[in-house]
């Protein structure tokens, strides 16, 4: 029997609950004023305003992560280690390096089958998203962040085209006396990870160098990798008015293992398998990557001028398990996908505080500009008998994609009330020239533009002085990816009839302080969608996409950080979003029917954490993550992956011998060895939608550093 969604009613039910509890949250605060002052620390985020604020008193969803949070008890490979504690967020390891983490924000990016799309990734200021939407999370660098912030709701639409949310890292600065170290990472399924990083500051110069490899067995078969991350930054001042940093990095893996999806009975029977084409073709993937990039400030009285620049190239080459049989289709592209990218672009934004008028009037005008430039090329994955090898070419062509975003923001302060506004103008450009033209194959050189303006508005008011709430309504949308273009039905060449998605959305907002230290976020949602992209079908190896109708995303979530006494913290991440079709559509030879839940998105999502720190040094703690059902693809007809309930532990010890220092981690994931699918393949043709989560792990590390 089929599992069907819960009724509107049931859906308003759910939702009037969340905003009794908001309701309470704030009967609690007054009494708790006297307690909480001086005890709760308001990270400053830039996320949203695009000037530094305390999150508490900006009228939209934003969370910041701290150093701490991002390094403590981590083993600092994959984003998924620390996102998994912001509400609103679903990070899924696939244990798969040659796909990346899929991440969804309030439900975009979910259908991603591969890498992060519909949101915004950012580091330093650097897009690490393509201008079609499509990026790459691997490319962060996790031991030298300073901190990441996460937007979501309308006021992420202000970042333009395919920004469902904004993900942004910032690595920190060199400062202090220089100090270099060390560190070693051993755990389950053959890992080790190697790193060295030195940084500091010497004559009024910052600077931050890393290095390390990752190697891995991986946990199912045929899912062996290598990763080298490099990253040097140099931040310095010119003169008291301004400031510069210069940025590069890179990130290297060479014949990444792809053990592909797994059918239900093959999962069940032994989660660590692998696909048997898998084997045959010996899928992988290899990644080079590099970029560079510039960032300068300057002040001018009361306000600033700020810049960014950069440039980079990456080059793929990955073989996939398509058979031979299909690339007889003319129009097949064959089964080895190779191209070589090189990207650049810039941003230049004015902030300028507006003097003589009641209140504090921020105002920000600002224009981004990205391009990036594929030079594309496919081959048939077999040569005579032989399979797994780069065969006679099937495609040959040059993919440039160009967005130019003007944009203008005003942040007004005035008594209790907070008022924000903004407005977005997006252009993105689609070029293909077509250079394999072969017999059958035609020419399928075109030009897609694609342009909206998208407005959010935001309003915010502050009932007491730890108790504040909001409105924000936004508009938004979101470009196919290059990916979603490539082919039309039957392998036929660019789907140039592909149209943009477009978004409403609306969040109503409470942010607390509450007794013992505590701090809340609470905020219920809506997001109406035309346009949706979803699958049409998967054919011979090659996936095409169309807009079907009407989405509609409702749901609430809530945030809390609680230092409950000098050695005692705590932490949760709700999140519940009934994300379903609001229209019925056709795809292929099935239709599907309104109330349909979105594949990828599950119900209810809750992080927890329990965290000790009896001395100085010394540090432990618990971790919980439930996620409820998912479904794999648009009919709900197909087994969904589970729901499940995993616990981590984590302990650090920290010592201090003069200029050295040493430290040690000790960390088990999955405690009770549950056996469960860690993430899904979206609509996958083969039915081969679920990923499995390894059993129990343990990682030991250990590390030192020196000061000069």
């Amino acid at each position: 029997m089929s599992c069907r969604p819960p009724s509107r009613a049931f859906e308003r039910y759910r939702l009037s609950r969340a905003l009794l509890l908001c309701g309470c949250v704030a009967a609690g605060t007054s009494q708790a004023q006297e307690t909480a002052a001086g005890l709760v620390l308001e990270p400053s985020v830039v996320s949203g305003s695009r000037s530094a604020a305390q999150s508490f008193d900006l009228p939209f969803s934003v969370d910041s992560l701290g150093r701490e949070q991002i390094s403590d008890g981590q083993l600092g490979i994959n984003a998924s280690e620390v996102l998994s504690r912001v509400p609103g967020l679903v990070v899924q390891n696939r244990q798969n390096y040659a796909q990346d983490l899929q991440i969804s924000s309030r439900g975009f990016g979910a259908r991603s089958a591969f890498g992060v799309r519909g949101l915004k990734l950012i580091s330093d200021g650097i897009p690490a998203s393509t201008p079609d939407g499509q990026g790459q999370a691997a490319t962060f660098n996790l031991d030298t962040a300073e901190r990441i912030e996460v937007l979501r709701g309308p006021a992420s639409t202000l970042y333009g085209s395919n920004a469902g949310g904004v993900i942004q890292m910032f690595s920190r600065d060199g400062i202090g006396r220089p100090r270099i170290g060390a560190e070693t990472l051993i755990g389950s399924d053959g890992l080790t990870r190697n790193h060295l990083t030195a940084e500091g500051e010497s004559d009024g110069v910052g600077f931050v160098l890393d290095a390390s490899r990752m190697d891995t067995d991986g946990y199912r078969d045929h899912s062996a990798a290598r990763r080298d991350q490099t990253f040097a930054k140099l931040n310095f001042t010119p003169d008291e008015d301004s400031k510069l940093a210069l940025i590069y990095s890179s990130l290297e893996q060479n014949g990444t293992q792809d053990p592909l999806g797994q059918a239900w009975e093959a999962y069940k029977a032994d989660p660590r398998s692998v696909a048997v084409n898998a084997l045959n073709f010996n899928t992988r993937k290899s990644i080079d990557h590099q970029q560079l990039g510039v960032n300068y400030e300057r002040y001018f009285g009361d306000a600033t001028l700020q810049t960014t620049a950069y440039a980079g190239k990456r080059s793929v080459i990955q073989y996939l398990a398509i058979p031979q049989g299909p690339q007889g289709n003319p129009n097949h592209s064959g089964g080895v996908v190779d191209f070589d990218r090189e990207f650049h672009g810039g941003s230049v934004r004015w902030l300028q505080p507006v003097a003589g008028i009641s209140g504090d009037l921020r105002l920000v005008f600002g224009v981004d500009y990205d391009q990036s430039r594929d030079d594309r090329r496919g081959y048939e994955n077999f040569s005579g008998s032989q399979i797994g090898v780069k065969g006679n070419l099937r495609r040959d062509e040059v993919d440039t994609v160009t967005s130019l975003d003007p944009y203008a923001q005003a942040t007004w302060d005035i008594g209790n009330w907070t008022l924000q506004g903004g407005l977005r103008y997006s252009t993105v450009e689609v070029d293909v020239d077509d250079k394999y033209i072969v017999g059958a194959n035609g020419d399928d050189s075109g030009t897609r533009r694609y342009e909206k303006a998208t407005p959010s508005v935001s309003v915010g008011y502050a009932f007491t002085s730890d108790l504040n709430g909001y409105v924000s309504v936004g508009k938004g949308f979101e470009t196919p990816s290059q990916a979603e273009l490539a082919y039309s039905q039957g392998n036929a060449g660019f789907n140039y009839g592909l149209e943009p998605s477009e978004s409403t959305q609306y969040e109503i907002g409470l942010k607390a302080r509450v007794a013992r230290g505590a701090r809340v976020n609470a905020a219920i949602f809506q997001i109406n969608t035309d346009d949706e992209v979803v699958v049409l079908e998967n054919s011979g190896g090659r996936t095409s996409y169309q807009n079907a109708g009407k989405t509609l995303r409702r749901g609430f979530e809530l945030g809390v950080e609680s230092q409950l006494d000098e050695q005692w913290s705590a932490a949760l991440a709700y999140t519940y979003l009934a994300a379903t079709y609001d229209s019925r559509f056709a795809a292929g030879n099935s239709l599907i029917d309104k109330g349909n839940d979105l594949p990828g998105v599950p119900r209810t999502t809750v992080f927890g954490e329990l965290a000790w720190k009896p001395v100085d040094g010394i540090s432990t703690a618990l971790e919980g993550l439930y996620r409820s059902k998912v479904y794999v693809e648009d009919s709900n007809t197909q087994r969904p992956a589970p729901s499940y309930t995993v616990f981590n532990w984590r302990t650090g010890f920290t010592q201090h011998f003069g200029p050295w220092q040493t430290h040690q981690t000790l960390r088990l994931d999955n405690l009770l060895d549950r056996q469960y699918v860690g993430s899904v393949i979206v609509g996958d043709g083969n039915g081969r939608f679920y990923e499995a989560a390894p059993g129990r792990s343990w990682f030991a590390s250990a590390g030192i550093e020196y000061q000069f």
